[in-house]
This record gives C-alpha cells, structure tokens and sequence, in this order.
C-alpha cells in the first residue's frame, strides 16, 4: 500500500482527494499543521506527495525545497495558478508534475498511478541494487563487491532492500519493523538496532564506511550509490 501525502488547504478539496484516493487503496494523510508541513511529512514518510502552491504561511514551492533537501520522493503540484510561469517554477523546485485545478479526479487518479510506478515498480525488475561500487543481489540476498562476498540474514537483507529502494529518503523504524515484521518473525525496537549495527559492521568489512546513516528520532538513510 503506497502513502500517499496531501498537502491542500482547502477541506472540501482535500477531503474528496482524500476519500477518492483512499478508494484504490491507497493510505493517505491530509497535512494538518501547514506552518510546519516537514512535521507531518517525516512522520508520514510518504512515497508520493501532492502539493498546492497557495497555503497559509509559505507556499508550496518553499514546501517542496524543504521536501527536496531531504527526500527524493515524487511530488505532483496542484493548483489553480496554472499559467506558464508557476508550471515552470514548480518543477524548478522539484516537482514531477502539475496538474491544474480544477481537475478530473480520473486524471488525478491516472497520473498517481503512472508516477507510483515509475518510480517504484519499474525498480523492482532490477536484479542488484548497486552500493559504493558493490551490489546487494535481490536473487539470493548477498551482498558482492569486488572479491568480497557478504552472507546476510534474512533481516539484514531486507533492511539493505529497503533502504537502497529509498535511496536518498530517510527511512523510517517503523516502516522498516513493518517490513520485517511481514516476514513473519517479531521485530521490536531494540531488536531493528541490533540488526541495523550488524549490517553496518558487515559492510566495513569490504570498506562501506557510512553507508547507513542514522537521522535521529527520524530513522536510516542510503545516499551514496
């Protein structure tokens, strides 16, 4: 189920995008605060955002360079200020695509789908996800660089699946207890740091140093390839 964040001021337009999204089984999340809109978003941790320009406090384009600095995440724009000038500005600061309102939900619910799976699904057709100069082979789950060959756990496997797939966003714990909990084994708190800690020290072992980075009281992040 994908997260979907929404990030519109206006209820009545906001509750039907909600409801409407919700209805192909999409979780969706209205942004509450918009005077502090990163809140909810970290919170969140949305695989896609849809975004208006004119909101209380600071507009969308400062939303979306904020959403930048942090997150890779595909961001729509919607908004009534559709003239050449903001379409432009919008996707200077980010964006993968505008919509203007007012719009068709079916062609909302099209580009949403569109854009979920070109940015995700399309990934899942790899074999490797590539790790400063090594690769995490999605066949047998180890990890390969150069001569090296790294033997992981079950877990540690998919917390490294994870993290590459959302390389570039932070990761949150509970997204990635949710992940290993679907696996059918129980993973609490401490245990995700003491799998998180072994795989860190597993890939210094063929000179990964840094390579997950800990974003505290937020959770994991990949940057480099």
């Amino acid at each position: 189920m994908y997260r979907i964040f929404l990030v519109e001021d206006d209820p009545i337009i906001a509750q039907t995008v909600q409801r409407h999204l919700e209805s192909w089984g999409w979780q969706v999340k209205a942004a509450a605060d918009f005077s502090n809109v990163m809140a909810d978003f970290a919170a969140f941790d949305p695989q896609l955002v849809l975004l208006d320009i004119g909101l209380p406090f600071y507009n969308g384009f400062h939303w979306c360079g904020e959403i930048r600095k942090r997150s890779r995440v595909p961001v729509i724009f919607l908004s009534s200020a559709s003239d050449n000038m903001n379409i432009v500005m919008a996707m200077h600061m980010g964006g993968d695509d505008f919509i203007p309102k007012p719009f068709d939900l079916a062609v909302l619910t099209a580009k949403v789908q569109a854009l979920l799976r070109r940015t995700y699904e399309f990934s899942r057709e790899q074999t490797e996800l590539p790790l400063g100069g090594g690769a995490l082979r999605l066949s047998d789950g180890v990890f390969v660089r150069g001569d090296a060959r790294l033997e992981l756990t079950r877990n540690e496997f998919r917390i490294l699946e994870m993290l590459l797939e959302n390389r570039g966003r932070i990761v949150s714990r509970d997204a990635l207890m949710e992940r290993l909990w679907s696996t059918d084994s129980f993973v609490d708190e401490n245990t995700l740091s003491v799998n998180v800690n072994r795989l860190r020290k597993k890939l210094e072992e063929v000179g990964l140093f840094d390579a997950i980075r800990t974003r505290k009281g937020e959770g994991y992040l990949v940057e480099s390839l």
